[in-house]
């Protein structure tokens, strides 16, 4: 929950639709479908890969080439909402600023 999070910092998810890390949106919206808090952070997402079909070859191995995150852009059908996401490998990336 959000105040675990303040207070602990992130845990990385073990799987997703990009594998394992910190999983962001910039969509408002989208965040507010997981729960009744939605945490304003600063993420230093480092070197990007944009991941942008199903069929990607780096959908889940993106940090074994590298990348410190991967991005899903809006409308691109990755995801039926059509909003963002971004997934960081490292949790200590990602650093609460605020709860709404």
């Amino acid at each position: 929950n959000a105040a675990s999070i303040v207070e602990n910092g992130f845990i990385p998810s073990s799987n997703g639709m990009l594998g394992q890390g910190v999983y962001l949106s910039a969509s408002l919206d989208k965040a507010k479908r997981y729960g009744t808090s939605v945490l304003v952070v600063e993420a230093k997402v480092g070197s990007v890969q944009k991941i942008d079909s199903q069929s990607h070859p780096l959908k889940t191995s993106w940090h074994s080439r590298g990348y410190n995150s991967a991005w899903v852009p809006p409308d691109c059908g990755m995801v039926s909402s059509g909003l963002t996401e971004t997934c960081v490998w490292n949790p200590e990336r990602v650093r609460v600023l605020g709860v709404m």
